[in-house]
């Protein structure tokens, strides 16, 4: 009886899916994420020059460009309708699941665009052995997962009206002190670490924070209380 529930249960919401695709796709942040990756793509093409007369561009700079993608994808789990979106007979982090596999493709399409221009601007004679893409790869993937793990969370806190604004500082603090720690630079950058093991700690870091933001879609209640002591004192007040 409990496995015919269970299979009911989920019938029922798979159901639902279709008629929630388009409210979806509407609550979509599109103006700021499509903000953010043209922002990073026009800094490659103006530090280039329009007729490629510039210096070549290396990985440094995809990693800059990127940064303001990384920001914008901060805004992507915010649902602006949670009490409508409770209401519906679905999981509660189908919306932001949504969301995200919405600018999957986005965010994909902007790193190939750029990783395009910083191979157009290499002069001839300058090709060579070419670095590896799959540690700027996998860098830029566990960036992208701990702005969404940061917002996943701040959504779930008492500044869930802030959103993005609170976690794209957030992740890009953490991504700064990643990034120019010496502790952790030894591990995280470029040289000095082997692009093999900067691409198994940044994947770590990735499967980490997508855990983390599993975690917090699935908790559908926010934290406006510290703790139970305050909210006893509270009540007996009045």
């Amino acid at each position: 009886m409990t496995v015919r529930r269970a299979r009911r249960s989920r019938l029922r919401w798979l159901r639902v899916l279709p008629p929630l695709a388009r409210p979806i796709a509407r609550t979509m942040p599109w103006v700021t994420l499509l903000a953010g990756c043209l922002a990073g793509t026009a800094y490659l093409l103006i530090l280039n020059g329009v007729d490629g007369t510039s210096r070549p561009l290396g990985q440094g700079d995809v990693r800059l460009a990127f940064l303001p993608a990384v920001a914008a994808l901060s805004f992507a789990p915010r649902i602006p309708f949670r009490p409508l979106t409770q209401a519906v007979p679905v999981p509660a982090g189908l919306a932001p699941a949504g969301h995200l596999l919405l600018a999957v493709p986005v965010l994909v399409v902007t790193c190939w665009a750029q990783l395009l221009i910083i191979a157009h601007t290499v002069p001839p004679r300058h090709l060579g052995s070419p670095p590896a893409l799959y540690p700027l790869i996998a860098q830029l993937i566990g960036w992208g997962a701990v702005a969404v793990s940061a917002a996943s969370w701040v959504d779930r806190s008492r500044y869930a009206d802030l959103g993005g604004a609170v976690a794209a500082p957030v992740g890009l603090a953490a991504i700064a002190l990643a990034w120019f720690t010496p502790v952790t630079g030894r591990f995280l950058t470029e040289p000095p670490a082997t692009p093999h093991g900067v691409t198994i700690i940044w994947s770590a870091i990735a499967s980490a924070a997508s855990v983390l933001t599993c975690l917090a879609m699935r908790d559908q209640w926010h934290r406006y209380a510290r703790g139970p002591r305050r909210r006893c004192s509270f009540q007996r007040r009045f």
